[in-house]
Order: structure tokens, then sequence, then C-alpha cells
């Protein structure tokens, strides 16, 4: 379990197709849960400063390649404050940013999400991009928006996104738990 608050932005140092090795100040020891750009892995060794993840073929298409900047985030602990919202490092979607505007000194970013996901999200509510736990500050029928304040572009890799670029995307589990409850309702 995670709160998408990003406690470092770490760099791919190796990524083969199965194994993943990211240069990051969070500590982990095998078997530990770490989330990159949101993203729930095992961490298999842990050397100073170096984490090595094994990676499923499910979460292939979602990890980004040498050289690139992610998002670290290490579980939450019992006792450790909730400052996001609950997230579980399971990516719903790769989403696509479809704009970003200068807003004040922060940026107002659309992402195109798929119905399956759209479905979940609601103004004001939870949403996670690359880890990050955000709001969404805007919806419609295609996609969502986020507010990104200058303390977020500065402490998360969230600062480079662009028109086109592929992005993480978890919904609040909450919402689905709700939707699943509803569901079965009167049977």
């Amino acid at each position: 379990m995670f709160t998408g608050i990003v406690r470092d932005v770490g760099r791919v140092v190796s990524f083969d197709g199965f194994r993943l090795v990211v240069d990051t100040s969070v500590e982990g020891d095998p078997g530990d849960s770490v989330a990159i750009d949101g993203i729930c892995l095992t961490v298999v060794s842990s050397q100073a400063g170096r984490l090595t993840f094994d990676v499923v073929p499910e979460t292939l298409g979602r990890v980004k390649p040498f050289g690139a900047e992610v998002n670290v985030e290490p579980p939450l602990r019992a006792g450790d404050p909730l400052g996001g919202h609950y997230v579980q490092g399971h990516v719903d979607a790769v989403g696509r940013v479809q704009s970003v505007e200068a807003e004040g000194e922060g940026l107002r970013v659309f992402v195109e999400a798929p119905p399956d996901v759209l479905r979940y999200c609601a103004e004001k509510g939870s949403v996670t991009l690359d880890g990050v736990s955000l709001t969404v500050a805007e919806l419609s029928d295609e996609a969502f928006a986020v507010a990104l304040v200058p303390h977020t572009l500065a402490e998360t890799t969230l600062a480079t996104l662009v028109p086109g670029r592929a992005v993480n995307v978890e919904v609040d589990v909450l919402a689905k738990y709700v939707e699943r409850i509803l569901k079965h309702v009167g049977e």
C-alpha cells in the first residue's frame, strides 16, 4: 500500500525486459514492495543507492527505458501519515497526455484515458499519474485534468510531461469497491 507521495526521483540504470535496476535514495530489502512510477514492484536485491526488481509481462509496457527519471515511493508503514490517498501500485491503464497548459506557477494537464478508467474519475476525486497522488480538476468524456502545483513539479517527474507522452494511471480503489458493493445490493 502506498499514498502517492513520491519520496525520490530515481533513474533507470538498466532494463533488459525482465529485470529493472533503479538508482534511488529510497531503501529496500529483498521482498519489500517499492512503487516505481506507480507500479508496485518487489525488491530482489539492494545495494547502496540501487534497487533491483523483476518485472512481469503485464508490467513491461509501463516501465521507462534506460536513463529515464522515475518517481519512487516506499510502502506505507503503520503509523505513517496518509498524505495522499490509498494507492495500490496496480496501474489500471496507460493514459496519454492530451495537453499541458500553464496555470499560474503550475500546470494543468489533460490526460486521455479509456472509458473503463474514466468511469471511476470524479471532479475533486483522487487519481494517480506515474505514482503521484493528484486531484481530478476537470472531467470530460475522453479525458480528465489535474492541476500540478510548483511543489509537485519540483519533487516529481511530472514537470517533464508533454502532449503525447504515456503515463501510468491508477484510479482510486475506493471507487472500485463502491461500484462492486452497489452492483450486489439487493441480491
